[in-house]
């Protein structure tokens, strides 16, 4: 595929009239996601009659000549490191792994080195997509640092592209496993909750009446322990930052271990031998795990589908929840 670097002159076509400026660019190049373009129009780098168009929700109108300059991609801050991936399924366009708890997903405070990026950055190379003329792993959906599971990435700006795409119109098969507490009931059912900031504590998110964002929760019974906690499938029309948390939390069965949004009620577990009793108590992170992924290869058209089954850890306090 050739460097989406340098500028291009794309003419509106009368079938492109009424696009938003940066759905029309992305749409013609087709080489660059609409991720990488907005920060670009954002940047002055759009130009119309020698103007800079910095509006990417700007409609374009037929005639109109643009002139988009792409800029080498920048060496990232995140440094390579060794660290081992587990890898699920790799091709010239992506990669799919399964995320280790407590592994960090992109750098940030307190978390600089060790992330998935800099093993990305390690692991693909010179093949990492370009995004926002920042040369970094194409990550288009992110998990929670105490969250183990499945991740897809783009190591091309076509396969970015197309994953955004997959994720904005929710075609993405996605199951969850959770270990909750208590027994929900009834055994299946949804969670149709609006999610947004918790506005009396920024770092938390809540359910809310109005405003936030849309999020779809559907869960199912899987297994019941004793009525002490259950494990449950969790499939997501939506990915609502800390939406399988927040939804369990909202209808009363809070994942265990979860520091956020639950305090384990300690009777639950009187039943259960001292030492069992202690792995249940003290699980060191919410008991989530991204079981399945599944969605169609954006660039081959192949139907794809993942498992990757629960992390030890997970089984431990099943065992013990068992008794």
């Amino acid at each position: 595929m050739p460097s989406p670097e340098g500028t291009h002159q794309v003419e509106v076509s009368e079938e492109a009239v009424g696009k938003r400026l940066d759905r029309f660019l992305t749409d013609a190049l087709g080489t660059l996601s609409r991720n990488r373009i907005r920060p670009l129009i954002k940047s002055g780098l759009v130009l119309r009659e020698g103007e800079a168009v910095t509006d990417t929700a700007r409609r374009v109108r037929a005639g109109e000549i643009y002139h988009l300059t792409v800029p080498p991609a920048i060496e990232p801050d995140p440094e390579p490191e060794d660290i081992p991936l587990d890898i699920v399924f790799e091709d010239d366009h992506l990669i799919v792994v399964n995320k280790s708890a407590p592994m960090v997903v992109h750098p940030a405070a307190g978390n600089w080195t060790g992330t998935l990026v800099n093993a990305l950055l390690h692991h693909c190379g010179d093949s990492l997509s370009g995004i926002g003329g920042v040369k970094r792993p194409g990550i288009v959906h992110r998990i929670d640092k105490e969250t183990s599971g499945l991740m897809v990435i783009a190591k091309t700006d076509i396969a970015h592209q197309g994953l955004a795409a997959l994720f904005e119109s929710h075609d993405i098969e996605r199951m969850y496993k959770a270990i909750a507490w208590g027994r929900v009931y009834p055994a299946s059912g949804h969670v149709d909750k609006n999610i947004g900031r918790d506005p009396h504590n920024r770092k938390r998110m809540t359910t809310l009446e109005s405003g936030g964002k849309t999020a779809y929760t559907h869960y199912e019974l899987e297994e019941n322990y004793n009525d002490i906690a259950c494990l449950i499938q969790c499939r997501l029309k939506t990915g609502r930052t800390h939406q399988i948390r927040v939804h369990m939390a909202h209808i009363g069965y809070p994942l265990i271990g979860d520091p956020v949004y639950t305090r384990p009620k300690l009777s639950r577990t009187k039943s259960l031998p001292e030492s069992r009793q202690n792995t249940t108590r003290k699980f060191p992170r919410q008991a989530l795990h991204a079981q399945t992924l599944g969605f169609v290869h954006p660039v081959t058209d192949k139907p794809l589908k993942f498992e990757a089954e629960l992390p030890s850890d997970m089984k431990r306090l099943i065992t013990a929840l068992k008794g």
